[in-house]
């Protein structure tokens, strides 16, 4: 922004420190006259004819009084000049970063020392956000990477089954249809999860009241299939609990967890646990699995995009895009909620989702509704307690 030039804030201060000085210099000369020189007999014998008269004062005193309030002045000047400038230089330092920032370098730090003050308040909350942009940056251009690599393997592979199918063409098109079927699906997916990534990281969601028990059944009912084919046993249980939120991006968040929950699993005979709860003026959502026991530095990791520790990665038809629980982080984080995940001693991993409570839109009741993979039966369909 283009703006007229003024005086500075150190030239300003002086000015106020000088005339402040100054002011005070006349006042201080005001009350000598009025409670000194006022007293004094103004005849030409002085007082009792030996005492000076106030005519004589007046004209030793004005000079002398003159010359203060110019040595008063300049030494409000001088003096005000270096205090104003010591006053000034920690806000010189924030500029000079911040100036550094707005360049494009976020590592600088002010990193003032001394005793708290407004000043280095200001310096450490300067700090803290020059810390959280850097991470924030890195963190996008880290996805912006891997979202690169990512959509580059499914789009390279689509172009070398083309350039197979035009250069070869006694190739089985019907294979070379259904690799490319599947390269075309996963870019697909990958997008879709992209932007639905993008949306929920914006925060602007709309709010309405949502049961996190029924999303929970209907993400249960839509993912027993998957469920029965990897013969996972699916438990959801729990009372009515109520948020505030898009219904969408909740069913999303839901999906995504017990989606993750089925496939990272053991290869047969696992269960997967799906509670919901209130508790006071939280709603809670914990999502638990059997599995291979977790690496306990791997944990922190899995809601970071594109991030798959070699214990969870999936080689076959369900494997994800890397963006499920990063997606689920987004989600919570979007709805003011916490996302807790912890390695199971026994395998596997239990995530808990802590939402803001909403007041239930009707009387609350129970649901428990359990779905049997391939060890159970599959009439096992919703029930109410």
């Amino acid at each position: 922004m283009n703006r007229r030039p003024g005086l500075s804030a150190r030239l300003k201060l002086t000015l106020s420190y000088a005339g402040f000085l100054a002011v005070a210099g006349a006042l201080l000369l005001a009350v000598v006259w009025w409670f000194l020189l006022r007293y004094v007999p103004d005849n030409s014998q002085g007082l009792l004819g030996i005492s000076p008269n106030r005519y004589l004062l007046v004209r030793t005193f004005a000079p002398a009084a003159a010359v203060a309030m110019v040595l008063l002045l300049v030494l409000g000047l001088v003096g005000g000049w270096i205090l104003a400038g010591r006053m000034l230089a920690p806000l010189t330092r924030i500029t000079d970063a911040a100036r550094r920032a707005g360049n494009g370098s976020l590592s600088h730090r002010i990193r003032m020392k001394g005793r708290q003050d407004e000043f280095r308040e200001l310096s450490d909350t300067f700090d803290s956000m020059l810390r959280q942009l850097e991470s924030h940056v890195a963190e996008q251009q880290r996805f912006a990477a891997n979202a690169s690599h990512e959509l580059r393997t499914p789009l390279a592979i689509s172009r070398t089954l083309l350039d197979v199918a035009r250069e070869d063409p006694t190739r089985d098109r019907g294979e070379l249809i259904e690799r490319l079927q599947v390269a075309n699906t996963r870019a697909i997916d990958l997008t879709e999860a992209l932007l639905l990534l993008s949306r929920s990281d914006r925060g602007n969601v709309a709010r309405e009241s949502v049961d996190l028990s029924l999303v929970a059944e209907e993400a249960a009912e839509t993912l027993l299939p998957l469920a029965e084919q990897c013969g996972i046993t699916l438990d959801v249980t729990g009372g009515a609990t109520r948020t505030g939120g898009s219904a969408e991006l909740l069913l999303r968040m839901v999906t995504n967890l017990v989606q993750n929950a089925v496939v990272h699993n053991l290869p047969a005979g696992g269960t997967v646990t799906v509670r919901t709860e209130a508790h006071d003026d939280t709603s809670v959502l914990r999502v638990e699995n059997t599995g291979r026991p977790l690496p306990p530095e791997l944990v922190p990791t899995l809601t970071e995009p594109f991030r798959r520790g070699t214990e969870r990665v999936r080689t076959d038809e369900h494997a994800g895009v890397g963006l499920g629980l990063a997606i689920v982080h987004s989600i919570v984080r979007a709805h003011d909620g916490t996302l807790d995940l912890a390695a199971r001693p026994a395998g596997g991993l239990l995530v808990t989702v802590r939402l803001p409570g909403a007041p239930p839109a009707s009387p609350p009741s129970g649901a428990r509704w359990i779905a049997e993979g391939s060890r159970g039966s599959r009439d096992s369909g919703p029930a109410r307690r």
